[in-house]
């Protein structure tokens, strides 16, 4: 992705809009008792479109700004969002994308992890809660939902940041080999 001010002002916006779409919207539909969080879904997308970079900071501005609007200890859902972001980007750096099936898959994934990663931070951070079954039933619910939204996130972003993008592919078939004494 070839980031311009105007594809930043795009994700900066992308990335407010999903942090108060998650707190005022999605915390408060249920559905199986458990609310869907879209927010690895949303750091997911960035880092399969835009790389380590963009993922990383993506991760850490939203979950920044997650921890400044829940009034709660800065940095915990900075940290699992950062790792949630790099791991997507590297997975776009490193294979190409060609199933359809991967953005989805990288979210319900990604998303189980990052919530074992938010429960492991508020252990570190000592803050008391109920340690259950339930438990790992809301973490597969919740990433059963990601692998929903995943798809609606991914192609709604992809679509959003489109001029910026760029696809090895079409690289690949624009570059002609020059014959030299043709």
């Amino acid at each position: 992705m070839i980031l311009t001010p105007k594809i930043v002002a795009r994700l900066v916006i992308v990335g407010i809009f999903g942090v108060l779409l998650q707190l005022t919207f999605f915390s408060q539909v249920e559905l199986f008792h458990v609310s869907p969080d879209v927010l690895p879904a949303l750091v997911v997308s960035f880092g399969l479109l835009g790389g380590t970079m963009t993922g990383a900071v993506s991760g850490f501005a939203i979950g920044f700004l997650l921890d400044c609007l829940l009034i709660q200890p800065l940095g915990g859902a900075s940290l699992v969002l950062i790792a949630v972001g790099y791991a997507a980007g590297t997975f776009r750096e490193r294979f190409e994308i060609h199933s359809r099936l991967v953005a989805p898959l990288m979210c319900a994934i990604l998303t189980f992890l990052a919530e074992l990663g938010f429960g492991a931070v508020e252990a570190m951070f000592g803050i008391e809660t109920d340690v259950s079954v339930l438990v790992v039933r809301d973490i597969l619910i919740k990433s059963i939902f990601a692998f929903f939204l995943g798809w609606a996130i991914y192609a709604g972003m992809r679509r959003l940041v489109r001029p910026a993008l760029v696809d090895e592919a079409t690289v690949r078939r624009t570059r002609r080999p020059t014959v030299l004494g043709a």
